[in-house]
């Protein structure tokens, strides 16, 4: 056989052997995991339609590069599983995989989580708080050994408004005026009340303040005007009063501690990775909101009246000093509650926040 035949006839032999390999070699099955993601708010609060909308599509869309492993996605919202109050049980429980807490409603179980909210009139910016907040998370312990404890793993924070602010049904444009008034708020912001002349606080969640001020139970509450055109409290409450509370974080992505355990390591780097982009996406979309509510605001009949700088200074120092009670409770308890309030309020000077009060002194 000559030269050139013989290596025309080992070439082909050698074409048919890399078929025959490629073929006799199974490509790598695709694992599939089920996730079930709960919030007891509906889809139309703007954190869960960014769940649903940003969050998973990122995080399978991260996935699919490798396509070792790919999420079925349950997802359950608005009471479906669970109520507004019931995410941090309901993850604890295995009702829910992974899902937004809202950290507010649980301050006995989540101490460290109101930092923001013992330190109202600081910044008006939910990018700042956001990322100052998760610093704090991830440089001291105490956050996630919280989570820890009620069995589930924390990913990241979220700060959905951008301030909180007061609406009412008749006008106000003065502290005076707040005065015999009952507030609704959702938690520790009630707090800010303390300051005020005879303002008595009430609880409630965010999607009873449209009948609670409707069915007279309070005349006002503390919420931001995103939140006031979404649940169109602007009906009810077509007076703001621009007092500039600040932004607080109030939601944190966790998973079931006993779901993450067995989840593939690739799975949750990705998750971790997701769920920071989340927080900042939520930030995002909650400043961009903020002057676009505001102006929706007034386009539907609502009135906005400004707080002078004085009144904010004197309602602030009225306040008892929230932030050494929070930080003085979690140092009764071991915790590092003053260092990490000192670590906060550097962390928003040093982005630019001017505070009313110096929550450290």
């Amino acid at each position: 056989m000559s030269i050139l035949l013989r290596r025309s006839f080992l070439g082909a032999v050698a074409a048919i052997g890399a078929v025959f390999t490629t073929t006799m070699v199974p490509a790598m099955a695709t694992e599939t995991i089920k996730l079930i993601a709960i919030d007891g708010y509906p889809e139309r609060s703007m954190w869960v339609k960014e769940f649903a909308n940003f969050f998973i599509p990122r995080v399978d869309e991260e996935l699919a590069r490798t396509g070792d492993y790919k999420i079925d996605w349950q997802q359950a919202y608005g009471g479906q599983i669970v109520k507004p109050r019931g995410v941090l049980e309901g993850i604890k429980l295995g009702l829910g995989d992974i899902g937004i807490v809202t950290t507010i409603f649980h301050n006995s179980a989540l101490p460290s989580q109101a930092i923001s909210a013992a330190t109202p009139m600081v910044s008006t910016d939910a990018r700042v708080v956001a990322r100052a907040v998760d610093e704090i998370a991830r440089e001291y312990p105490q956050m996630q050994a919280e989570f820890d404890a009620e069995g589930q793993v924390y990913l990241a924070t979220g700060v959905v408004l951008d301030s909180y602010q007061i609406f009412s049904k008749e006008p106000v444009s003065s502290l005076d005026d707040l005065s015999g008034l009952k507030m609704a708020g959702a938690g520790y912001n009630l707090r800010y009340l303390e300051g005020l002349n005879d303002v008595a606080g009430v609880r409630g969640g965010l999607p009873k303040f449209y009948n609670m001020i409707q069915t007279g139970v309070v005349q006002a509450a503390m919420l931001w005007p995103e939140a006031a055109m979404t649940y169109k409290i602007y009906e009810v409450a077509p007076h703001m009063l621009k007092v500039d509370l600040g932004a607080v974080n109030s939601k944190t992505v966790t998973v079931n501690k006993d779901v993450w355990a067995k989840l593939p390591d690739a799975v949750k780097r990705v998750l971790e990775t997701v769920a920071v982009e989340y927080r900042d996406q939520v930030a995002n979309v909650a400043m961009d909101r903020a002057a676009a509510s505001l102006d929706a605001y007034k386009a539907a009949g609502g009135t906005v009246v400004v707080l002078p700088q004085d009144q904010r200074s004197a309602w602030a120092d009225a306040m008892p000093n929230i932030a050494q009670e929070w930080a003085g409770a979690l140092d009764k308890k071991g915790a590092p509650g003053t260092a990490m309030l000192g670590s906060y309020m550097s962390k928003l000077e040093t982005a630019g926040s001017v505070p009313v009060r110096d929550w450290t002194k």
